[in-house]
């Protein structure tokens, strides 16, 4: 009687799971680091492209031509690449992942204001409050504790506790200077530099970044499942 409550107990709990385990625990699902990446970034390279080509799109997809400029039409793409991108992270793990579940909801709400209200300035600050959220988020998550970092970069990279919790740190205040130069970049130049900067600035940016933690990251490097395995 007690095997079986323990297993009723065991699928409640992870019929609760909604959202992604901790980045250590033996249940989480791991996917492919280059499919994870795509979908994290993809809506952004989605939302470049069909800025740069919204006339062209909304030529060929009439349900997009009422909707208004390339900047709308590029919003639109973004709000359904996002939506796929969650949807398929669903349905590989049964969870949601954290961060960029987040910024799904944000981009989500934001771009429903940009396209209703006609207003491209919902989509200009959509950045601003995601980094800050996210820089608020893994710098407030250090107070209890928690890494949060780790729950966006486990599949790709395996770090002890200090490590994850540098790391975390040197993010959350990336992300929140990243949220300024938004600011000073939408209110002083124009939209097309704007979105301009957004793909061939930030992502730059954050490589050079992420590049300069490697020495960090090869210093807390956890060895390997397999070699740690081995006698």
């Amino acid at each position: 009687m007690s095997d079986r409550k323990q297993t009723d107990a065991d699928l409640a709990e992870q019929e609760l799971q909604i959202f992604e385990p901790d980045p250590n625990d033996p249940k989480r699902k791991h996917i492919n680091p280059l499919l994870k990446m795509v979908l994290e970034l993809g809506p952004l390279v989605v939302f470049f492209f069909a800025n740069s080509r919204g006339a062209w799109i909304a030529e060929r997809v009439p349900l997009l031509s009422d909707i208004g400029g390339p900047i709308f039409v590029g919003t639109a793409c973004f709000m359904i690449a996002t939506a796929i991108a969650l949807s398929v992270s669903w349905m590989l793990t049964r969870t949601l992942p954290i961060m960029p579940l987040l910024s799904g909801v944000i981009v989500l709400v934001f771009g429903a204001l940009t396209l209703w209200l006609q207003d491209e300035t919902f989509i200009k600050v959509k950045p601003t409050i995601i980094n800050t959220m996210f820089g608020v988020i893994l710098l407030g998550g250090l107070l209890f504790r928690k890494s949060f970092l780790g729950y966006v970069f486990d599949s790709a990279f395996r770090l002890d506790a200090e490590g994850w919790r540098i790391l975390t740190l040197r993010w959350g205040l990336f992300f929140l200077a990243m949220a300024v130069v938004n600011e000073v970049i939408w209110r002083n130049f124009s939209t097309d530099f704007w979105i301009a900067f957004k793909v061939w600035g930030n992502m730059p940016l954050s490589i050079v970044f992420t590049l300069m933690q490697l020495p960090l990251m090869q210093r807390h490097a956890l060895p390997d499942e397999d070699d740690a395995a081995k006698p």
